[in-house]
């Protein structure tokens, strides 16, 4: 058993831990068994949830065997956030999630295991225990191992006590099922440590509390930091919204696009954290990209390494094709239709019904440019490109041969800006 708790450390992805001497003997003398649990609060988990799964693989590959939870039950009720209730959703949406979300996460455990002979991933659902507790139960056999005064000092439940939405009793006693989750596992499967966020460190030693009193175990808990962007901002959003892993929700070209349009300093310190490449081979790469940020280093190493575990080798091929091919550096026809649509989505794009416009008018419908006027003169000063090829003439309608697989043009103003015209159904 290699000392994980030192890689951890390293890789900056401790931010809490329970006694940690005992947690060290205890993987030590392993193998552990330990778990997260992910909610189905949305169909697809986002860049958000690649911190837990970075923790997960670590202490597989140092040998322990890892249970991943989705939650059937408390994805219907909901962890309290700092601002407002949670909507709720119902039963057979939650049931679809679970269902999802379980795929999802397969491969991030299940090929590392299949290569390496490690521990396979065990997959439970708190709903299995959950739904059959009465009121009766949930009272008697959890409620009075619980003190209201260390409920009420969680975070997220004291800002929503001192605000004007306040909070309602289902949120409140979300903390109760997720320590019941960590009672069951311990034992149904004899988990003994449970990973999760920074935010969640009140749920997670209310389940330790829990063990303790009931079973008269002791088990472990640590926690990740919260990930922001050097600006303060949160992190997992793109001008879009959130950054999916199900990739009809963001495709693996817009995820790729996400890490490679990184901010140099936020590429630097999430490297270490997500990468699973040596110690050396990271601080080789934040070297490079302090020494030459143009390059973007970090930024790339990110973008691949993640596009891959998330996508495929194929997916981040195409991806990295696509961007090559959108700035003129690969032939755009050896794109895949889905590929280019995507990138053109990602990008900005319009629809075009009835007869083609001229690329002048184009270049004004997709907001490359302001005016007719200026889309002259951008095609005159010879900054105008249709499928990479510049434009010389502002009155060129595009052809039967310019439509691209999946019935796109792509047109680009100078070397960055880029937009997609699409060709509509009634065509």
């Amino acid at each position: 058993m290699t000392d994980v708790i030192d890689e951890l450390h390293r890789r900056g992805l401790i931010a809490q831990s329970t006694d940690e001497a005992a947690l060290r003997a205890a993987l030590a003398a392993g193998p552990v068994t330990y778990y997260a649990g992910f909610d189905p609060t949305a169909p697809s988990l986002h860049v958000g949830h690649l911190l837990q799964f970075t923790v997960l693989r670590a202490l597989q590959r140092a040998g322990h065997r890892p249970v991943v939870l989705v939650g059937g039950a408390t994805g219907l009720i909901g962890d309290p956030r700092p601002t407002a209730e949670r909507q709720l959703n119902d039963r057979d949406t939650v049931a679809e999630w679970v269902d999802r979300i379980r795929t999802q996460v397969a491969p991030f455990l299940e090929v590392p295991a299949q290569r390496h002979g490690l521990a396979a991933p065990v997959y439970v659902d708190n709903l299995e225990w959950t739904a059959p507790l009465s009121a009766i139960d949930l009272l008697r056999d959890l409620g009075k191992h619980f003190r209201v005064g260390r409920m009420l000092a969680k975070e997220a439940v004291a800002a929503r006590l001192n605000s004007e939405a306040g909070i309602s009793y289902t949120e409140f006693s979300y903390q109760l099922l997720q320590a019941n989750d960590y009672r069951e596992l311990f034992r149904r499967h004899g988990v003994t440590l449970q990973t999760g966020g920074s935010d969640q460190w009140g749920n997670l030693t209310a389940g330790i509390d829990l063990v303790r009193r009931t079973e008269g175990a002791t088990v472990h808990a640590l926690s990740t930091p919260l990930v922001t962007r050097s600006d303060g901002t949160k992190f997992g959003k793109s001008e879009g919204g959130a950054v999916w892993l199900d990739p009809s929700l963001t495709s693996p070209y817009a995820f790729f696009q996400f890490w490679l349009n990184a901010e140099d300093d936020d590429a630097r310190a999430w490297l270490p954290l997500y990468s699973e490449r040596p110690a050396e081979e990271v601080a080789a790469l934040v070297a490079e990209s302090e020494a030459r940020p143009a390059a973007r280093a970090a930024q790339r190493a990110l973008a691949e390494e993640l596009t891959r575990l998330v996508h495929g080798e194929e997916e981040l091929r195409q991806a990295e094709a696509a961007g090559r091919a959108l700035f003129g550096r690969d032939e755009l026809s050896a794109l895949g239709a889905e590929t280019l649509g995507a990138a053109l989505r990602e990008a900005g794009s319009v629809t075009v019904d009835g007869g083609t416009p001229t690329v002048a008018a184009l270049l004004q419908q997709t907001g490359l440019v302001a005016s007719l006027s200026e889309a002259r003169r951008t095609v005159r000063e010879g900054g105008a490109y249709l499928n990479n090829r510049r434009v010389t003439d502002a009155e060129t309608v595009p052809g039967e041969a310019d439509w691209l697989p999946g019935g796109w043009l792509v047109l680009r103003r100078g070397k960055r800006s880029i937009a997609g015209v699409h060709r509509g159904t009634d065509r």
